[in-house]
């Protein structure tokens, strides 16, 4: 029997770890290179440091003790919040946990009040972007980069809450 996930608040010791593992596993599904991890780092070091709690959330998915997953929302705007870091571990894929994480952003979302919810994403993360498209973004704009040691196609997506 698999124990449950639950999803807790942010703690001392998650930004870490998030930047570790999000670190580690696009390098070995991806081929990604060091400057994901330190980007994936920035993000949630600012997010630390400027976190209001009455407009931003992060959720960890936890299974016996054990992070198997995170998703953070970050305020952009009195109007628009951003769906930033969600990633969920291997052995945890499969069983909506993605879906439950990105759904916990936009009830957060729309129970703030917030008009819009916005992500960046990367064409090759095709289970993020179905997750994302089942919940109702829609992709805006797409743009070609070279990041993290590779040519990329980076997507703008939206949802209107």
């Amino acid at each position: 029997m698999t124990s449950a996930i639950v999803l807790r608040p942010l703690q001392v010791g998650d930004i870490g770890w998030v930047a570790h593992r999000q670190g580690i596993l696009y390098a070995q599904e991806y081929g990604w290179d060091g400057t994901f991890e330190a980007l994936v780092a920035e993000i949630a070091a600012q997010f630390v440091k400027n976190f209001d709690p009455a407009w931003e959330n992060a959720w960890i998915a936890e299974r016996d003790g054990q992070v198997v997953g995170s998703v953070f929302l970050v305020k952009v705007s009195d109007e628009e919040a951003k769906l930033r870091l969600l990633y969920v571990e291997p052995d945890a894929r499969g069983a909506g946990l993605g879906r439950r994480l990105t759904e916990a952003c936009i009830a957060f979302a729309k129970a703030k009040g917030y008009v819009k919810l916005t992500l960046w994403t990367n064409d090759i993360l095709h289970a993020a972007r179905r997750i994302y498209q089942q919940a109702g973004f829609v992709q805006v704009s797409e743009e070609r980069h070279h990041s993290f040691g590779h040519d990329l196609v980076g997507q703008y997506w939206a949802l209107d809450l």
